[in-house]
């Protein structure tokens, strides 16, 4: 049935977005949000203060509503319409051999690292243990 032909009882008993999903369906293109708001509130009999009133919630109602799409036009249209086309990169392959190739990078230069480490005999390695040399202190001691 179309929405011209049902009664206005029947009508307020659909929500906004039960009408807006019918005029989308019956015109069989997009529509931007005045005008299906537009349609909407003449078909309810609403008045233009209740137009200004309304449309924000109507936006939010179209925007959390998963049977609308939003287009790059700025245009409402069902999601039914639309098909969601998956494009798979190929550049992900190149993404990982470079990551390879940084982690040769990182090998090679810790490889250098070690052997510069290994060559360094000024450095001075205490392998005693240091914990004779420490030294209990009382907090007496410390406030002094």
């Amino acid at each position: 049935m179309k929405l011209s032909e049902m009664q206005s009882a029947d009508l307020e008993l659909l929500s906004n977005g039960d009408i807006a999903a019918l005029l989308l369906k019956e015109n069989k293109k997009p529509m931007n949000t005045p005008t299906i708001f537009k349609q909407i509130c003449s078909l309810l009999g609403y008045s233009d203060e209740e137009y200004a009133e309304k449309i924000g919630d109507f936006y939010t109602s179209l925007t959390t509503d998963k049977r609308f799409l939003l287009l790059d036009s700025a245009e409402w249209d069902l999601r039914d319409n639309h098909s969601v086309k998956v494009d798979v990169d190929d550049d992900e392959e190149e993404d990982v051999e470079i990551e390879e190739d940084e982690e040769e990078e990182i090998e090679e230069e810790t490889d250098e690292m070690d052997e510069s480490l290994d060559d360094d005999d000024d450095l001075d390695v205490d392998d005693d243990d240091d914990i004779e040399d420490l030294a209990i202190v009382d907090e007496e001691d410390i406030d002094a």
